[in-house]
């Protein structure tokens, strides 16, 4: 199995400096390819404490000076929000910098404040996100970008440098509506789980995203990149303790940024499923909904958590799991004692685990096919 770490950047109620958190975040990501990790990954979030890394692309490009090996990965870049050519450009050049490191991850936004700091209706996102992944994904192949399309209108551009092999199997999108997910198959993506709903639905789900990936692809789809939130601890009470403090608190901030207790994403557009959130939020309780999104998660000794995220392969077939170490203010030391533990005594077990067969054939995060790319127009 191949693991991976990713770095958030909270600063809920800004108990700290945004510069300290800076500070402490990129340290802790320092730690990833000398600990063994294969991957480092990022993700985009804007205006608020939620999260602090309004440009995913720039980090995964600071990162790839400072290592030599890992994979970089975004989670995700949030395409509605951005110029799909400007993208594509960062993209390349990135891939170029770090030599084909990066593991292209995509998405099209869930946060009303974020929509709303871009002066852009949420109500377009899904048709934005489709026009503009399309765009960007035929671009990378071909090394131009033209389109023509209700959101996005491009005439014929050359990407510089150019794309120097394929992405193809190395693009995910994070899905959580049935809807999307069959959107991401018909776009050719692989699919990059945050867990926040039961893993039988999400299994589910991916039968069916599976089935319509092999009708329209001819293929067999790539193995889901699995993301989540993980504290590790030699003592089981304090692992229990810690992970409702700090998972729990993650949670919390989740719930704030996104709006889920009202009622406007039920009646947004496109965003109908994850109104669903405020009727269960009403039902149960937020503390009960806090506990359920902390149980997906992986938190525990280092047996307990190895065996959480190997139940986790069983349900959906991953072969790939992204750890959270850091997050909800948690102290620097603790982050790093936490990624430390995990780094000995889980992830080393966990990379001796064969690939799933479905799997096997297919080319890894990062290990596109060369391309011979024709550069028409420049």
């Amino acid at each position: 199995m191949h693991v991976g770490m990713a770095t958030v950047f909270q600063n809920p109620r800004r108990a700290r400096s945004d510069f300290d958190v800076y500070r402490a975040e990129l340290k802790l990501a320092d730690l990833a390819e000398p600990l063994g990790f294969e991957s480092i990954w990022g993700v985009e979030h804007h205006f608020t404490d939620y999260t602090m890394c309004p440009d995913v692309l720039q980090f995964l490009t600071y990162m790839a000076g400072r290592t030599e090996r890992l994979l970089l990965g975004s989670m995700v870049v949030v395409l509605p929000w951005h110029d799909p050519l400007r993208v594509a450009e960062q993209v390349a050049m990135l891939d170029n910098i770090s030599n084909g490191r990066l593991v292209l991850g995509l998405g099209r936004g869930a946060g009303k404040v974020e929509f709303d700091g871009f002066r852009l209706p949420m109500e377009e996102s899904r048709a934005r996100f489709v026009e503009s992944a399309q765009m960007l994904l035929e671009g990378l192949e071909r090394g131009w970008c033209e389109y023509q399309g209700r959101f996005v209108t491009q005439p014929r551009a050359a990407i510089r440098p150019a794309p120097f092999k394929s992405f193809r199997g190395r693009t995910y999108a994070a899905a959580v509506s049935p809807e999307s997910s069959r959107i991401m198959a018909e776009l050719g993506l692989g699919i990059l789980i945050i867990p926040q709903k039961p893993w039988k639905e999400v299994a589910r789900e991916l039968d069916t995203y599976r089935g319509i990936y092999r009708e329209v692809n001819g293929t067999e789809a790539p193995p889901p990149v699995a993301a989540g939130w993980v504290f590790c601890d030699e003592n089981p009470d304090r692992a229990r303790e810690l992970a409702r403090r700090y998972i729990g608190g993650y949670y919390e901030t989740v719930l704030e940024h996104y709006q889920f207790a009202g009622d406007h994403l039920a009646k947004t557009k496109g965003y109908e499923y994850y109104g669903k959130m405020a009727e269960k939020i009403a039902t149960y309780g937020t503390d009960t909904v806090i506990d359920f999104f902390m149980n997906l998660q992986v938190w525990g000794t280092p047996g307990q958590c190895y065996e959480k995220i190997v139940e986790i392969r069983e349900r959906v077939g991953n072969d790939t799991f992204v750890g959270v170490f850091s997050y909800a203010g948690m102290p620097y030391d603790e982050a790093e004692r936490n990624v430390r533990l995990f780094a000995r005594e889980v992830k080393p077990a966990l990379q001796k685990l064969r690939p799933e067969p479905a799997a096997a054939s297919r080319v890894g995060p990062g290990g596109g096919k060369e391309l011979d790319v024709g550069l028409v127009g420049s």
